[in-house]
């Protein structure tokens, strides 16, 4: 019996690791109304008005190493360069929104669907 049971709950772990989405995925929507608000005056459109090089185009994300939500979320929410942190203005929740935004708009150019 033990034996079914450990099998059981091994299944039930591969299943859940396989084919659950992940946790920290955000809001796309609350995403894209918190870019509206906060980031988009610099980043309009996936651009940098900053540092143009340094864009929020897939291709620029990898190249950078900023493809992860992991690696946005902290851009985001402790800042770098000439980018301010939004540690104070924006709550974990928001900012993992924003971060899920940036990934999906750069997924797909940038382009409105």
């Amino acid at each position: 019996m033990k034996k079914i049971l450990s099998i059981i709950l091994l299944l039930s772990i591969v299943f859940n690791f396989t084919f659950v989405r992940p946790v920290l995925a955000g809001d796309v929507a609350s995403g894209a109304k918190i870019f509206s608000a906060n980031c988009a005056a610099c980043h309009a459109g996936g651009k940098n008005v900053v540092n143009p090089s340094k864009t929020l185009a897939k291709a620029d994300l990898e190249k950078y190493g900023m493809n992860s939500l992991e690696a946005i979320v902290t851009q985001v929410t402790k800042g770098k360069a000439g980018m301010p942190a939004f540690k104070g203005r924006l709550n974990a929740q928001q900012i993992e929104d924003v971060a899920t935004y940036v990934l999906e708009s750069s997924a797909k150019g940038w382009k409105k669907v």
